[in-house]
């Protein structure tokens, strides 16, 4: 289970580790977003320099802005005590690291805004 905290808008942050190709993790705070249906969405540049392997297609999403085609990218994320590997969306000029509905498949979310928990796991 991972600990999170809410930030001052209220949105759900929580540490995660992004593996790079050299087996580097690197500390990063991601923002569940409950409207993202993938694993994991992060900026082109921030994949690249993790070494992440570019898959040859491109992924079609709806986002707040319309429709927007994202890279693929195999990564690999260390979460809960365990490393993964999953699809990654990448696009241009993403301001935050987002970790979609996706890991509630597998994970149980707590929020708890009046005691002031976040977990998941």
């Amino acid at each position: 289970m991972i600990l999170g905290e809410f930030n001052s808008r209220g949105e759900l942050i929580f540490e995660i580790g992004l593996v790079t190709a050299d087996g580097e993790i690197i500390p990063v705070q991601a923002l569940l977003d409950t409207g993202f249906t993938g694993w994991l969405a992060i900026d082109d540049q921030d994949a690249i320099t993790l070494g992440w392997l570019q898959e040859n297609q491109k992924e079609d999403m709806q986002t707040a802005y319309g429709e927007a085609q994202f890279n693929l990218y195999q990564g690999t994320v260390f979460l809960d005590e365990e490393e993964l590997i999953i699809p990654v969306l990448g696009g241009n000029e993403l301001q935050d690291i987002l970790l979609g509905v996706r890991w509630l498949q597998s994970k149980r979310l707590v929020a708890d805004f009046t005691a002031m928990v976040l977990t998941l796991g």
